[in-house]
């Protein structure tokens, strides 16, 4: 394989000086004059529209989707892109109904909402579940996979990828969200641009060895003899049926996966709930449509890789002892790409990867200092000296995602789906607790410690298989977590109904969901688009 060349160098420096050098302006252009919580946590009235929606992808996309589903795209197709297309459709319903409820009521933190909505145990337990979900699993696999994508490529020691990756995403964290938010600006150009190019050489490869040429062509030969990777929706013949379970993905759990992801997420939600309404929405909007984009970014190359595996092509760089490893597929392919292409790749997936770990850091800080810190320990502490301590806390998280990240087991697991079903376990009793307390004022707070820790621990039972009746390694997860969303809302309506009614609702009024015509239009464009993709690869 080709490693890394003094012209992808230059262009992966260039890349790194533009980050940092603009990074640093931003920084001494917004800051304050004293330091304020609001503005370094939520870089509040700072980030404008293209700004919150260039974050919110940079924060997402990373190490996983690159590494991992590129790889799925390898082993099971375009299928997989219904983690992308439906969170197209996710933003829009959070933009609509989920982000007025919190701009109106003055939420800047997910477990404040729980407070104001419930009581402060439950704040406090989420707050401590959302840590060790941030830290163990997004904030170590992020830099677990990311080293070891940087570490096959550039051909660096794995550990000093690691350490490398971790400083250059503390030195824009520290900065605060509105130094995050404006690189990932930046981040986002580098991801997309080095992105498509290797989607192009990919596919193009795929052409030429067809003895033809060109984009078009190389699509077509893709599709003519590889046409099972082109299907969206799977059936229960399908090998891969057990992690996309046909109609789910369109009726059932993968609504709970966005929805949780998408809605009730800290390092997601933080990046709008600054900004005023119109701001906030349009953000969304402008995200869900870097979505549709995804895909052709992280899945067509490992469908054009397993393509041109089929074809003979790099069979012993795919394979480990024998077995077929497909989050191989997109290292293989950068090494493929000419100097110069390769380093733009490279920064490509290096932006994507410092771009999500500094999200990840800033809402763990968030949570921490003004969740638990400010009203557990730090009551008489300035707004100084709270923004140093959410500062130390990016620090010490990081250095602790690095010491545990050997011991989490995410090589085994494979990286995108450790972090699907890690973060499973919690997603449907926090979905539950949240979409009940916005809009079933008789929501009390026995019933979201039910759905919070009950559901938890069902969802761990299901996992393991400790339940009884039923054969849960045979349900496929997605199924597995509606059945866990669904215990969780009827165990909340009993006890809601049991115990007294606590009259903590929020105030919600029809009018805060009206949005402005550019919105419903750009909505109406992608849900269009949705059902055009859907429809077409079906």
């Amino acid at each position: 394989m080709k490693q890394l060349q003094s012209l992808d160098y230059i262009i992966f420096f260039i890349y790194f000086i533009i980050v940092a050098v603009y990074g640093y302006w931003i920084y001494n252009r917004k800051k304050s004059a004293a330091a304020s919580t609001k503005d370094f946590f939520l870089a509040e009235g700072s980030l404008t529209w293209w700004a919150i929606g260039a974050s919110l992808i940079a924060s997402n996309i990373s190490a996983e989707q690159f590494i991992g589903m590129s790889g799925n795209g390898f082993s099971m197709g375009l299928a997989i892109s219904s983690y992308e297309w439906m969170a197209a459709a996710t933003l829009v319903i959070v933009a609509l109904f989920f982000m007025p409820i919190y701009l109106k009521n003055n939420i800047f933190t997910m477990p404040q909402f729980l407070s104001q909505r419930y009581n402060p145990t439950v704040s406090l337990i989420m707050a401590i579940f959302w840590l060790g979900l941030y830290i163990l699993v997004n904030l170590t696999s992020i830099l677990y996979l990311g080293a070891l994508a940087v570490s096959g490529i550039s051909g660096l020691d794995f550990d000093l990828c690691m350490w490398g990756l971790a400083i250059f995403s503390i030195v824009i964290t520290v900065g605060g969200m509105k130094v995050i938010g404006f690189t990932d600006v930046i981040q986002v150009f580098f991801l997309i641009i080095g992105g498509l190019a290797t989607s192009y050489i990919a596919i193009n490869l795929v052409s030429d060895n067809f003895d033809t040429t060109g984009l078009m062509n190389g699509l077509k030969m893709m599709r003519e003899n590889h046409g099972d990777h082109f299907k969206m929706i799977l059936g229960k013949d399908n090998p891969h049926y057990m992690e996309l379970p046909g109609l789910t993905v369109l009726l059932g759990g993968m609504w709970i996966v966005n929805l949780n992801y998408w809605g009730c997420n800290q390092y997601i939600t933080q990046r709008a709930l600054g900004a005023d309404l119109k701001t906030a929405r349009n953000g969304l909007l402008f995200a869900a449509f870097l979505k549709l984009l995804m895909p052709v970014i992280v899945v067509l190359p490992g469908i054009a890789a397993y393509t041109l595996y089929n074809q003979g092509l790099f069979q012993q760089e795919m394979t480990e002892n024998g077995v077929i490893v497909a989050d191989k597929a997109y290292p293989v392919l950068l090494n493929l790409l000419p100097a110069g292409l390769k380093g733009l790749s490279f920064a490509a997936l290096t932006a994507a990867i410092v771009a999500s770990l500094a999200g990840k850091a800033n809402s763990i800080s968030t949570i921490f200092t003004l969740d638990i810190f400010k009203i557990y320990i730090g009551k008489n502490k300035s707004e100084a000296q709270l923004v140093g301590i959410g500062r130390i806390v990016i620090v010490v998280s990081m250095i602790l995602a690095i010491v545990v990240s050997p011991y989490m087991g995410i090589d085994k697991a494979g990286g995108f789906q450790f972090i699907q079903q890690m973060t499973g376990l919690l997603s449907p009793g926090i979905f539950a607790s949240f979409i009940m307390g916005f809009f079933w004022k008789r929501s009390n707070s026995a019933g979201a410690l039910f759905a919070i820790v009950g559901g938890f621990l069902i969802a761990l039972g299901m996992h393991n298989n400790w339940l009884p009746f039923v054969d849960w390694t045979q349900v496929p997860f997605l199924d597995r977590m509606g059945w866990v969303f669904v215990i969780c809302v009827v165990g909340m309506f009993i006890l809601s109904y049991v115990l007294p009614d606590e009259k903590k609702g929020l105030e919600v009024d029809a009018s805060m969901f009206r949005a402005h015509k550019g919105f419903v239009l750009g909505a109406a464009v992608i849900l269009v688009l949705l059902v055009l993709l859907y429809s077409y690869f079906w």
